[in-house]
């Protein structure tokens, strides 16, 4: 499959860092570099645009060494980017680490994962079937 995108001034491409890597990696487009403290959040534009094809979303997602390591995350994860955006994507990201983090023009701060979805239709009812679970929420099925 072929999904086009538009690169914007100093915005490079995403790029997979391995031949069976699911995620493309997404670069940081900064005009000067971004610290977050710990506990502070705020967004990266990403460089580029993306044109989702029907059926699909581009689902953005934390680097798990970034999380790891330096306690880098994306709070909306994952973020969703609908086949009608055809804005520049950016992400949000939050410092949950120790230290403070500094975010350099060309970083890669995130992973794109395009995904299949079903379109549905949700339609009002009385009554919903009855399931083993029934309305047993957070917990309520065992540790």
């Amino acid at each position: 499959m072929e999904i086009r995108i538009k690169l914007f001034p100093g915005g490079k491409i995403p790029e997979r860092m391995s031949d069976n890597a699911v995620g493309f990696d997404i670069f940081a487009r900064l005009d000067s570099a971004v610290t977050l403290k710990c506990g502070e959040r705020n967004i990266i534009p990403a460089g580029f645009a993306i044109e989702v094809p029907a059926g699909f979303e581009a689902q953005i997602r934390p680097r798990s060494g970034l999380s790891l390591d330096y306690g880098l995350i994306i709070p909306n994860s994952p973020g969703t980017i609908d086949q009608d955006y055809r804005g520049e994507v950016k992400v949000i990201v939050a410092n949950f680490g120790k230290e403070q983090i500094t975010i350099n023009n060309g970083d890669r701060i995130a992973q794109m994962i395009i995904c299949p979805v079903a379109s549905a239709e949700l339609v009002i009812a009385d009554e919903l079937t009855e399931s083993e679970r029934g309305d047993g929420g957070f917990g309520s099925t065992g540790i």
